[in-house]
C-alpha cells in the first residue's frame, strides 16, 4: 500500500473520451470536447487538484485533440494508450423543443477496445481517488472487464474507488446496469449517483431511500445530485441537504461530471464533505450558464468568487 504523501494525483480518472459536436442553430454544430470522465479530469484540474486520464484513444486527429486538450488543462496523460486500429468517438447534442438529443458514433471506438491490463497495480497506487462511471463499464464487455479488475487493484493499494452511476438505457438494458452497478458499489467508497438514474435503477423516487439503498451497499460516502433540487450528502452517520443555485440555464451538459470533479478535488484537498458539496454544487451550477461539457467547467477561482457573492 502506497503511502498518502507518495502519491502522484489527487484523481485518476478512467473511460472514455469523445469529441463533441454541439448544434447551436439548425444545421450548424460547435466542436467541442465530451466523454463524462475526461470532463471529470479536466474538472479535477481546473479546480485545483491534479488529474490524471486511462483511456484508449486513436491515433487519429481528434485524437491528438484530446492529448492536447488534456496537456493545457494540466491532466497528466501518461496512462492514456494511442491505438494504430481504431478511432477516437466522437457524438452530436441536438436541441430539440423536448431538450438536448444524443446521436453516437463510438462503436468500434479506441476506448471500446479498453481490456484488462491497461491499468496496473502501480498506476493505481499513484492515486488518491480512482474515479470510474457505469458509461466505461457500458461502452463494452472488455471495459467493463477492466473497470472490474482496476476496482479491485484500488482497494489493494489504499486507493479510494469513486463511482458514478451514469446510465445510458442506449448503452444497454436496466438489468444489466443494475447488475454491474451493485457490483460497483458494494467496491467503491464514494458513490456519485443522480436521482434521475436511481429512480430508473433502483425503482425509488425518495431521496432518503435512495441514499439508505446505495450506503446500504457499503459506500462511506453518498452525494446524490437531485438538479434544481439540490444536493444530498451523506455518510453512514449523517446527511446533509444542498440546497440547488439559481442561474440562468444555458446548457446543463457536462454538469454531473463537474460535480463529481470539484466533490473529488475537494475530498482530496481536506475538506468536510459539506464544504466539498457546497462547492462541486456552486461548480455544477455555473458550468451550465456556458454552453459545452468541457467549455462550461468553471475555472477555481470563478467558483470562490461565485460563492462569495452568494
Amino acid at each position: 500500500m502506497q503511502a498518502e504523501g507518495t502519491r502522484s494525483w489527487d484523481v485518476l480518472c478512467l473511460g472514455e473520451p469523445l469529441v463533441e459536436f454541439s448544434e447551436t442553430t439548425p444545421g450548424h454544430y460547435l466542436r467541442g470536447f465530451g466523454g463524462d470522465t475526461s470532463n471529470v479530469a479536466i474538472a479535477v484540474a481546473r479546480s485545483g487538484g491534479k488529474a490524471a486520464y486511462a483511456t484508449r484513444i486513436g491515433n487519429d486527429e481528434f485524437g491528438q485533440m484530446f492529448v492536447d486538450l488534456w496537456d493545457r488543462e494540466g491532466v497528466d496523460t501518461s496512462r492514456v494508450i494511442r491505438d494504430e486500429s481504431a478511432p477516437t468517438g466522437h457524438y452530436f447534442v441536438h436541441q430539440t423543443d423536448a431538450g438536448h438529443r444524443f446521436s453516437y458514433a463510438r462503436k468500434g471506438s479506441a476506448a471500446s477496445l479498453m481490456r484488462p491490463g491497461d491499468l496496473d497495480a502501480s498506476t493505481i497506487a499513484q492515486a488518491r481517488v480512482l474515479h470510474i462511471s457505469g458509461i466505461t463499464c457500458a461502452i463494452s464487455p472488455s471495459a467493463a472487464a477492466l473497470a472490474e479488475q482496476a476496482a479491485g487493484l484500488a482497494r489493494q493499494a489504499g486507493t479510494r474507488l469513486s463511482f458514478d452511476l451514469n446510465y445510458r438505457p442506449a448503452l444497454w438494458s436496466v438489468d444489466q446496469a443494475r447488475g454491474v452497478a451493485l457490483s460497483m458499489l458494494s467496491q467503491c467508497d464514494i458513490a456519485l449517483p443522480s436521482l434521475e438514474e436511481a429512480e430508473m435503477l433502483f425503482g425509488l423516487s425518495d431521496p432518503e431511500a435512495i441514499i439508505d439503498r446505495v450506503l446500504s451497499f457499503g459506500p462511506q460516502v453518498v452525494a446524490l445530485t437531485m438538479g434544481a433540487r439540490g444536493v444530498f450528502v451523506a455518510t453512514p452517520q449523517a446527511r446533509r441537504l444542498i440546497a440547488p443555485m439559481s442561474v440562468d440555464l444555458v446548457d446543463a451538459s457536462g454538469a454531473g461530471d463537474t460535480f463529481d470533479g470539484y466533490f473529488l478535488s475537494a475530498m482530496t484537498a481536506g475538506d468536510d464533505l459539506v464544504e466539498a458539496a457546497i462547492r462541486a454544487n456552486a461548480a455544477a451550477a455555473f458550468s451550465t450558464t456556458r454552453r459545452g461539457a468541457v467549455a462550461g467547467i468553471p475555472a477555481g477561482s470563478e467558483v470562490e468568487a461565485g460563492l462569495r457573492r452568494a
